[in-house]
């Protein structure tokens, strides 16, 4: 992909962070962008600081995912076709798996994984008939290996990485692109909305996450990714970016490391 202009691009997870940010950066490059998120206000806040024109307020609440392909089908019926879809919107985790209800994994689950699942089948055929499309999920250096404090978290990030992999490879010969976003700490307020044991908002914003990577530089990588068409693109630093490698490498050294980690 050469570049966004008039393009149709359809951001999750729009109103705030890495989608918002997307949402400016690819308008600005004309495309025309479909924002959702639960918040109404917020998206149309987001859309009237947007370039250009032609974009489109579509809110949803990802967690009612039955509703999803319904939803899917208004949206191009209203835009006619979806060219790229970026599966951004998610949920973070800050409790021990022991004092994590179930009921908190299953809904981290349900938006991290079978939403991102449930929005992307209700795309596919639509981009398998015009034989052109690109899917871009965020998952997370989470996707990569477990964390404490992140069980849940990481089950989910895991699932969508294996999902889309296998995806790929599926709809290669129909010129569809599949493209994992692994970022690793960057300043948004993931850690603020990361939900605790009992399902209650963090409202903490972690170090980490206060000294990470500027929303605006790892959605420019993102952006040269999608033009690039990377199938899978690490944005990390430091001790993030060596761990990945770590748990490919030597696995037996990172579990180590693991056990004397103090994560909040």
């Amino acid at each position: 992909m050469k570049d966004f202009n008039n393009k149709i691009v359809w951001i999750t997870g729009a109103s705030d962070g890495i989608g918002k940010e997307m949402a400016i950066q690819m308008a600005k490059e004309g495309a025309k962008i479909i924002l959702t998120a639960r918040s109404v206000e917020k998206l149309k806040a987001v859309k009237a600081s947007l370039a250009g024109d032609g974009h489109l307020v579509y809110p949803m609440d990802l967690l009612k995912v039955d509703a999803i392909p319904a939803g899917a089908i208004e949206v191009l019926a209203k835009m006619g076709t979806v060219d790229i879809l970026v599966n951004n919107a998610g949920i973070s985790q800050r409790s021990l798996a022991k004092d994590t209800l179930l009921e908190v994994d299953r809904r981290i689950m349900e938006i991290d994984h079978f939403a991102v699942v449930a929005l992307t089948k209700s795309i596919l055929p639509k981009m398998m008939e015009q034989q052109s499309g690109h899917i871009v999920t965020i998952s997370s250096v989470a996707g990569k290996m477990g964390t404490p404090m992140r069980t849940a978290y990481c089950a989910a990030k895991h699932a969508v990485i294996g999902f889309m992999d296998g995806l790929r490879a599926e709809v290669h010969h129909d010129n569809i692109k599949v493209m994992v976003v692994t970022p690793g700490s960057v300043k948004t307020n993931i850690s603020i909305n990361a939900l605790e044991g009992d399902g209650k908002k963090h409202n903490v914003t972690d170090p980490l996450i206060a000294n990470g990577i500027p929303v605006e530089v790892c959605v420019a990588k993102i952006l040269k990714g999608i033009k690039k068409n990377t199938p899978e693109l690490l944005i990390a630093k430091g001790k993030a970016k060596l761990a990945v490698y770590a748990r490919r490498f030597y696995p037996s050294y990172l579990f180590k490391a693991m056990t004397k980690m103090q994560t909040t």
